[in-house]
């Protein structure tokens, strides 16, 4: 499966992120553009997916890499963010609410 680092997905540009934590979760804080599409009910949406490659992030990656190894086996561009929110907190990177 493909991964990331948190400093890689700063500086990535034009791939669209995909945050699969719960919607209570995500309002308390995101990456900035991130787009969520909960993982409880991705089944039901992934019509809305994007086209081409996406980044998909979580809480601290084990949910996004579960999600990511999925549609990988479905014929998506997923790439997994290691450490998800939490690593990007603590690199110090900003998020927004």
């Amino acid at each position: 499966m493909n991964s990331i680092s948190v400093q890689q997905l700063r500086e990535r540009e034009g791939v669209p992120l995909i945050d699969v934590r719960e919607p209570d979760e995500f309002v308390g804080g995101r990456v900035p553009g991130a787009i969520n599409l909960p993982m409880s009910q991705l089944g039901a949406l992934l019509h809305e997916l994007p086209e081409g490659s996406f980044d998909v992030i979580c809480k601290v990656g084990g949910r996004s890499a579960r999600v990511a190894e999925a549609l990988i086996a479905r014929g998506y561009d997923a790439t997994n963010v290691d450490g998800g929110l939490d690593a990007w907190i603590e690199a110090g990177f900003a998020i927004e609410s």
